[in-house]
């Protein structure tokens, strides 16, 4: 596999665990907050790249295999996002600016799905921000 591919499949994976921890951070993940998920991957980001996974399928599906791993695990937010947090440090020239913008708009669209925002989820999604802000 090349490297760049490698990179790819791990970033995806990343992102399951960013959109898991910003679905559990109030101790519940709503089936509202899967529903907007998928329909995110399938309508945009299955077109940022042309990255495949070791069965030809498109890398973008393992956002959700990793954020129903997750779920099914019963992860823990707080390190979901800590495990993202050191990806994008040590690989942010991934995260191109189309990226960061998708990321921002799934995570959005996630906490609005199931009765708005709440505090828990404004707190990861600030922390995405700031992230994103303060490391390139």
């Amino acid at each position: 596999m090349l490297n760049s591919q490698k990179f790819g499949l791990e970033l995806y994976e990343n992102l399951g665990k960013v959109f898991y921890a910003l679905a559990s951070a109030d101790g519940t993940v709503h089936i509202k907050e899967i529903d907007h998920l998928r329909s995110f991957i399938r309508s945009y980001w299955l077109h940022i790249d042309d990255v495949e996974d070791e069965y030809g399928s498109d890398a973008a599906f393992r956002i959700e295999t990793t954020f129903d791993w997750c779920l099914e695990y019963d992860k823990k937010s707080a390190d979901c996002l800590q495990q993202f947090n050191m990806f994008y440090k040590e690989h942010y020239n991934l995260f191109i600016p189309e990226v960061k913008r998708l990321i921002l708009d799934t995570a959005n669209a996630m906490a609005k799905a199931y009765a708005g925002k709440n505090k828990a989820e404004l707190i990861v999604l600030s922390k995405i921000e700031i992230l994103f802000t303060e490391h390139g």
